[in-house]
């Protein structure tokens, strides 16, 4: 039989669009020269070919009604690391694909063998090197004293050899470190390109739904703290984890920022340590390290992260301007948000910040993506611009309105609780998340606009 012609075509490098022609711009993502040549034409396995009728999703059953469909919480897994279980959403779900991505050092090697060599106790687990050697791999799990009698490890590069391991040994987990490495015979190009690491990731992930597999996917990052290779990588997995440093090297912060089995943005804290990543099971008390003695600029504020609480402190500085243009400078926060918020201060609190420069600056590196912060930022300009510090018991949150309305945030109850488990004793929050109930030992102080709040510090 005659071999079929491979289809070639060009691909964006950027977002993964397709073009039959090359074109200068991409009409998607607007970028200019990132259409290259691939062949499109996916290689097929005796086992996974054309001729079975799959996608991602699994196999395909037919059409059915929707109120047919079960709707049964898919069974899960324990990794064996409650903060990793977190940030998956309550571990791992049979089938799914699970892409981790990191700046190299970050630790992503390190949590995942010790998470095989804990599976690898109950079930078969595999854990694929393409870029370290297997002494080197072996070497780490000596020195973090881990139970290495179980787990299976294979170094190799080819997605089709993989499989076909996995088809004899059966794992219930995955690891393949890493997926720009990986390729494909029939894909013509080279390996970490666009083609390979699309088709690779798509070979191997309609295996693991096929088999009800775990498959965990090491992905690398770009200069801008991004996964490399193409976007259609994201839509392919169902989750995406990002691991990485805070200010404080000794930490690391995991996060997802896509999961179909769960919560996005759900936050897991870990610890580098000469035995290896260690869960932190208290993580506002890292954020909370606090100078002795009160200083203006400075208050805590109560975030919201996936699905718990999280204190972290606030500072501002404000200072005269030497420039025509103030600046805005912030750290893991919106500048964009700062810019209006100082508005809205001069606006409706009286207070004015045109001729000072604001730095605003979260500390421990977290990243700020909700507008609770937007009145603990507002206090710590104003006790920076006062040169008057706020009491050390003091905590708030709230959103600002652009009529210098307090509004409220969800989760209200949650974070005066958590709070007040850390020892802090006064709140300036909205009235709509005032309390009900007194919280002991807790006074809570509820504003309606942004003046009621100035005038309680």
């Amino acid at each position: 039989m005659a071999k079929a012609k491979s289809r070639k075509a060009y691909v964006c490098t950027e977002c993964g669009s397709e073009s039959s022609k090359w074109q200068g711009q991409c009409p998607d993502c607007k970028a200019w020269n990132t259409f290259k040549e691939v062949n499109l034409g996916p290689a097929a396995s005796p086992s996974i070919g054309a001729t079975n009728k799959s996608g991602f999703a699994g196999t395909l059953n037919g059409l059915q009604t929707l109120s047919d469909v079960d709707v049964a919480e898919a069974p899960r897994f324990s990794s064996g690391t409650s903060e990793f279980d977190r940030v998956l959403g309550g571990g791992f779900v049979k089938g799914s694909a699970v892409l981790i991505g990191g700046h190299p050092g970050a630790g992503k090697s390190t949590i995942l063998l010790q998470v095989l060599c804990h599976v690898a106790e109950s079930m078969n687990a595999l854990y694929v090197s393409g870029e370290e050697s297997l002494q080197q791999i072996a070497a780490r799990a000596k020195r973090l004293d881990l139970p290495t009698d179980r787990l299976r490890m294979l170094a190799e590069t080819s997605a089709e050899n993989i499989v076909a391991v996995a088809e004899q040994e059966k794992p219930g987990v995955i690891v393949i470190d890493s997926i720009q490495v990986m390729y494909m015979n029939g894909v013509d190009a080279a390996p970490g390109g666009v083609a390979q690491v699309r088709e690779s990731a798509a070979f191997l992930t309609r295996f693991a739904k096929q088999t009800g597999t775990v498959l965990l996917l090491v992905g690398h990052v770009t200069k801008d703290n991004s996964l490399a290779g193409p976007m259609t990588l994201s839509h392919i997995i169902d989750t995406q984890i990002m691991l990485g440093n805070t200010d404080d090297s000794r930490f690391r912060v995991m996060r997802a920022t896509k999961n179909r089995f769960g919560q996005v943005n759900e936050l897991g804290i870990f610890a580098m340590t000469e035995r290896g990543m260690k869960e932190v099971k208290n993580p506002s008390a890292i954020f909370l390290s606090r100078a002795p003695e009160p200083t203006s600029g400075s208050i805590i504020n109560v975030l919201w992260e996936g699905t718990r609480p999280l204190l972290v402190e606030i500072q501002a500085l404000v200072v005269d301007s030497q420039l025509g243009n103030p600046r805005r400078v912030t750290v893991g926060l919106d500048q964009n948000r700062l810019a209006m918020l100082l508005a809205i201060l001069t606006r409706h609190g009286g207070i004015f910040t045109s001729d000072q420069d604001v730095f605003l600056n979260v500390v421990g590196g977290v990243k700020v993506t909700e507008t609770s912060a937007d009145l603990a930022g507002l206090l710590a300009v104003v006790s920076s611009l006062r040169d008057s510090a706020l009491p050390q018991d003091l905590f708030a949150f709230g959103e600002v309105g652009l009529a210098g309305e307090i509004r409220p945030v969800a989760n209200g109850q949650e974070r005066l609780t958590e709070a007040a488990k850390h020892g802090f004793r006064r709140a300036i929050v909205p009235a709509a998340n005032a309390p009900r109930k007194p919280i002991e030992g807790l006074t809570v102080v509820g504003v309606h606009k942004l003046s009621e709040a100035l005038e309680a510090i």
